[in-house]
């Protein structure tokens, strides 16, 4: 019930009410082509596959604070006070459960609703618990979990992530090795729930949560949403490498003052969100292949948490570049974006495209979702794909196969015959 969470339930009830717009959101305005250019097929992609109404989703969540949906999204400082006002009986009426949480992977953070119990499989229990009552209390059809929580701790697979049995004999015993957002994945899966994850740290992403995902057709996709600066890199650097022009530095630094941010100013939770963020130039530049454009590029990120900021983010970006005859150049981006205002509308996509991947009987890795993602999830032995636009192409053209429509190459030869 943080900045995101209360900023895509109390836009998705202004935007159903005619209150405001929906703009970001692909499966709200998005459109795909159909067939040929000269055709002029191009219609809404929520007329083209049968997506959620907004008019039928039903909003839950937990939290470590016992704050309400309108209380929450007030401290958020998101939306302004007039416009929440107009929403406020219906965010009033969601109160988060108690959360499964543990200090250990979320350092800067304290609260005081918290599930109590023996070990984590009991808590991922009544997690279970918790998603059992509120679809029966609400006569739902259908459910998806996104992970809208903190930026835990940095970690890297285990031996108790392996298998499932493994997996939940550490939760009996209580291992380090599994966090909280582990313990909602794996309640989400043993439900057969799409999940998602919309942070950067180890999740579901995991063998033991892989194979469960499969074994009970659930959906998943992850991790880390591409909002603020990354969404940028990920628009300007497929551009750089499509012309060829070589990258000798890019230095980037981030200024915000949310939750997020005091959560990033620790050392353990921003070395989580440096690989996330790091990892997007060496898959989209390709040194390996480009070895004399990019295999020397210094790439630094910092984060730094500016209490006055709040949910305001800014992005500065120096880019050196090298051209034609290595002769130098630069490129400055100054980014002021607004981090909850980027990330609801990606919020909404995943719900409602998780929820068409389980009723098209998809399971497992959703890589067709790495539009929204820095860390996009993909199957073993392969790279995952971060330019923006094949993502973007790959996400349509899976809508036009689950809709039995011709792929589109963008090959053009055929008009040319």
């Amino acid at each position: 019930m943080g900045a995101v969470s209360t900023t895509f339930i109390a836009g998705a009830l202004l935007i159903r009410k005619g209150l405001a717009p929906s703009i970001g959101s692909l499966t709200e305005r998005g459109t795909v082509r159909l067939g040929k250019r000269n055709e002029g097929r191009s219609p809404l992609i929520k007329d083209f596959v049968p997506l959620a109404s907004l008019d039928d989703l039903v909003f839950g969540a937990w939290d470590i604070f016992e704050e309400n949906g309108f209380e929450a999204a007030t401290t958020a400082g998101v939306i302004e006070p007039a416009l929440l006002e107009q929403v406020r009986p219906e965010l009033e009426a969601i109160r988060p459960w108690a959360a499964v949480f543990d200090q250990r992977y979320v350092k800067r953070l304290m609260g005081t609703n918290v599930k109590q119990g023996p070990n984590k499989r009991d808590l991922a229990e009544q997690v279970r618990a918790d998603i059992r009552a509120f679809k029966q209390e609400h006569g739902l059809d259908r459910l998806v979990m996104i992970w809208c929580g903190s930026t835990e701790i940095f970690m890297t697979p285990a031996p108790e992530h392996e298998s499932i049995a493994a997996f939940e004999a550490a939760m009996d015993s209580n291992a380090e090795s599994i966090s909280s957002s582990m313990v909602y994945a794996y309640a989400a899966l043993k439900e057969g729930i799409p999940y998602a994850n919309a942070a950067p740290n180890l999740s579901a992403d995991i063998p033991a949560l892989d194979r469960l995902a499969l074994d009970n057709g659930s959906p998943v996709a992850g991790k880390d949403l591409k909002t603020g600066q990354t969404l940028i890199k990920t628009i300007v650097a497929p551009g750089l490498k499509a012309r060829l022009i070589g990258v000798a530095g890019w230095y980037s630094t981030n200024i915000l003052g949310n939750r997020d941010g005091e959560v990033l100013d620790d050392p353990e939770s921003f070395k989580t969100k440096e690989e996330s963020k790091k990892s997007v130039l060496d898959y989209i530049l390709q040194p390996e292949l480009y070895p004399d454009l990019y295999d020397d590029l210094c790439h630094v990120v910092r984060i730094n948490y500016y209490p006055p900021r709040g949910d305001n983010k800014e992005g500065w970006d120096n880019i050196d570049l090298v051209g034609w005859l290595g002769y130098p150049m630069q490129l400055k981006i100054n980014f002021l974006c607004r981090d909850s205002i980027l990330a609801a509308p990606i919020v909404l996509d995943l719900v409602r495209f998780l929820d068409l991947a389980k009723r098209a009987g998809m399971s497992g890795v959703q890589e067709w979702l790495s539009f929204y993602f820095k860390s996009p999830a993909h199957a073993p032995g392969l790279y995952p794909e971060h330019d923006l636009f094949i993502q973007l192409m790959k996400l349509k053209n899976t809508l036009r196969f689950l809709r039995g429509e011709d792929l589109i190459t963008h090959l053009g030869l055929e008009y040319y015959d």
